[in-house]
């Protein structure tokens, strides 16, 4: 029990105080702020039962983008803020870090291998996120994103 809660349950909740945190940077209120926060522990949590490689983000981003066209016509409320802040804590920065780091050491290898790992997640978190948004959109046409109007 203690494993489930140190493995799983404490980095998604650190991921969605993370997330309620970047709500102020966004300016989404009330409510927005809990929801964003979930979406961000879904993220993590599915990233984390996916074994934490580039697939598993790819996965976390696509429930991501899930969850925030959801929630977005359930509030009608733009899904932008949501998808941006509930990927926050995947976007992969560390790996940034390091592979400057190598870089600047001179080790050739260890930085061409963080960087293309870095790359990749960055790359699966993005295409995972519009490959959701834009299946949800086309499975569900008449539910109109929030502020359109139009016929």
């Amino acid at each position: 029990m203690e494993t489930v809660f140190l493995d799983y349950a404490l980095p998604c909740l650190c991921a969605f105080l993370a997330c309620v945190g970047f709500t102020l940077t966004f300016n989404i209120h009330g409510l927005g702020k809990l929801i964003a926060g979930v979406g961000g522990a879904l993220g993590w949590l599915v990233y984390l039962l996916g074994g934490k490689t580039i697939f598993a983000a790819f996965l976390a981003a696509a429930a991501i983008g899930v969850f925030a066209e959801v929630m977005s016509r359930v509030r009608r409320c733009p899904v932008t803020g949501y998808v941006l802040v509930a990927l926050l804590p995947l976007v992969p920065g560390g790996g940034v870090y390091y592979a400057m780091r190598y870089c600047v050491a001179g080790e050739t290898e260890r930085f061409l291998s963080t960087l293309l790992h870095t790359f990749g997640m960055a790359a699966a978190l993005a295409v995972g996120a519009m490959l959701a948004s834009s299946a949800f959109r086309a499975v569900f046409p008449r539910l109109r994103p929030p502020g359109n109007t139009a016929a």
